[in-house]
């Protein structure tokens, strides 16, 4: 049973930066897919990121060039570095793991494992 637990969020300004982790129990192999998704309120859940075995990445068109995922196998963390952000990144944001490899980088959130969440606020 894999654990997820994120943290890191917070109320930050428009423009501000945030990094979020999730940590998890040993979590790695040629099958490793990890995820961020985000959801507010009133709205579905949306995907933010990707990142495969081979650290390839894909990312939501809405935050391009803002955000990185990355990993540090060694802590068993997964990360969200979010920069430059907007009112429009307010949300619940959620880690998850465990998809097909073929779908990682894919959109879709047929994961088998997800967190808890961490709440991400921006204000003017």
């Amino acid at each position: 049973q894999l654990q997820l637990k994120e943290s890191g969020g917070g109320s930050v300004q428009a423009g501000g930066s945030l990094r979020l982790s999730c940590a998890h129990s040993q979590y790695t192999g040629s099958n490793y897919c990890m995820a961020w998704f985000r959801q507010a309120p009133g709205k579905e859940r949306e995907g933010v990121a990707q990142i495969d075995s081979d650290d390839n990445t894909n990312f939501a068109d809405s935050v391009k060039g803002r955000f990185t995922i990355s990993r540090d196998n060694a802590k068993n963390t997964l990360y969200l570095q979010m920069n430059n952000l907007k009112l429009e990144d307010t949300a619940m944001y959620y880690c998850a793991a465990d998809r097909p490899a073929d779908l990682c980088l894919t959109p879709g959130d047929e994961y088998n494992y997800w967190g808890q969440g961490t709440q991400v606020t921006v204000s003017e």
